[in-house]
């Protein structure tokens, strides 16, 4: 690993588990056990560390949602299920606080370079869902917009309740969502069928 990966890697460990204005540029040398001005030359400021660390993380969480959209056997419908139900298990964790992004602007929204990087997530995960609609041949745009609020919401709902529980009510949202974007409507232990007919 990089020298500059390993101080990454520290620091985003350290943000997400205490936060961002209670890590300090000495604490994260101490922990990545470097010296102060190896962190400098790779990392200027601490906006710079943190603007890295959220980097690192959008790609990462987007690689996670985008492997979901790209597999071919699941239909649109089961894909939004997996979504949520990865979520879950990530919520079902004691270290899990929430969304890093929301932490990250709760913390440091004076930093135009961190709320960037939130707002380019926010819309870069709303994009998911709406080429999920758009693999599924129907109006995307309001079904996306619904989506990534109940994504939004049970990532907030967990750091705040501390119950995963909450991810699978929004699934479950979702895939109403879903029917009704597309017209169907899934009866229990029964097959799609069009509301229509």
């Amino acid at each position: 690993m990089k020298i500059s990966e390993h101080i990454l890697t520290t620091a985003g460990a350290l943000f997400y588990k205490e936060g961002i204005r209670a890590v300090g540029i000495d604490r994260i040398v101490d922990e990545a056990n470097v010296a102060k001005a190896t962190l400098y030359r790779h990392f200027p400021s601490k906006d710079h560390l943190v603007a890295a660390y959220l980097k690192e993380r959008h790609e990462r969480v987007l690689l996670q949602l985008r492997e979901v959209t790209s597999i071919v056997a699941l239909l649109p419908r089961d894909q939004i299920a997996l979504i949520f139900e990865r979520l879950f298990e990530k919520a079902d964790s004691p270290e899990f606080r929430g969304c890093a992004f929301a932490l990250a602007v709760a913390e440091h929204g004076d930093s135009e370079r961190v709320v960037s990087i939130a707002r380019e997530h926010k819309n870069a995960v709303r994009d998911v869902f709406r080429s999920i609609m758009s693999a599924a041949r129907c109006s995307t745009e309001q079904a996306a917009a619904h989506m990534s609020l109940l994504y939004e919401g049970a990532l907030a709902t967990v750091a705040v309740g501390r119950d995963p529980q909450a991810v699978l009510v929004a699934r479950d949202c979702a895939l109403s969502v879903f029917d009704v974007a597309t017209g169907q409507f899934i009866p229990s232990g029964g097959k799609p069928y069009d509301q229509n007919h």
